[in-house]
């Protein structure tokens, strides 16, 4: 199913359980789709109504004709959720999708039942001195070389992996997204929270975890043992035994 937002037609899944009126909305990781969640929606569809989403540029979204920044894909998430009319969603958040709940929450301060971040993105890690020398000689490289092909070939040199492995189309919206920090959205978070993380992060450190707990006044923070970024796929199983329990807690 579709829905179309300022030229994005947002694909989406609804997973719908007559017997229960409870709504979670699933928001994935940046690169993600709505297929690396397939075995948490198996585990929780049973008591839940389930909606998720491809994001622009993953799965079945095309990405639109113009970038993108986290205020503009926290508004679309919004205008989906009116446009279904979900009634009172718990939002999930992965990564990526955290960054959407921590702006739709502490930005545009919509309020929604409850919030469960996963090994949540959103707050920008402070450079080493090393990261520091590197911008401060790409930024002089790039103004000095006038070479187009020998540009093309310092950025590439310069740039990280996960930069590299993004179509062109869409490294002005990561960048957009990844330079933003979200730290300061956090203390304006008013709704029940739940933070899972995993203590083996190497993407989003737990250090993260910690300082959300911190910031965001009624949350609850759990480390999982053995568990990198995607806890909710190394520890299916317990992710969704917790957040069936944290929800029927949230009653």
């Amino acid at each position: 199913m579709y829905f179309n937002y300022k030229g994005i037609k947002l694909y989406y899944e609804k997973y719908e359980n007559k017997k229960n009126k409870k709504n979670i909305v699933i928001l994935p990781g940046f690169g993600d789709t709505r297929k690396t969640f397939n075995n948490l929606i198996y585990h929780l569809k049973d008591n839940f109504n389930i909606y998720i989403v491809d994001f622009p540029g993953f799965g079945n979204t095309e990405f639109p004709s113009y970038d993108l920044t986290i205020y503009e894909y926290s508004l679309l998430i919004n205008e989906w959720i009116k446009f279904l009319k979900i009634d009172n969603p718990t939002l999930i958040g992965h990564s990526f999708g955290g960054r959407i709940i921590i702006t739709l929450c502490g930005y545009y301060k919509f309020n929604y039942k409850n919030i469960i971040l996963i090994d949540s993105a959103g707050i920008k890690p402070k450079k080493t001195l090393f990261q520091k020398i590197k911008l401060f000689t790409y930024k002089l490289l790039k103004k000095i070389i006038r070479n187009k092909k020998l540009k093309v070939k310092i950025m590439n040199l310069f740039s990280s992996s996960d930069y590299k492995s993004i179509p062109c189309n869409m490294k002005k919206t990561f960048q957009n997204i990844v330079n933003e920090d979200l730290t300061d959205y956090l203390k304006q978070i008013n709704c029940k929270t739940l933070i899972i993380w995993g203590n083996d992060d190497m993407i989003t450190p737990v250090k993260d975890g910690i300082k959300m707990n911190e910031f965001i006044k009624d949350s609850e923070l759990i480390i999982l043992k053995d568990t990198n970024h995607y806890a909710y796929l190394g520890r299916e199983h317990l992710v969704s035994e917790i957040i069936n329990k944290q929800l029927e807690e949230w009653k």
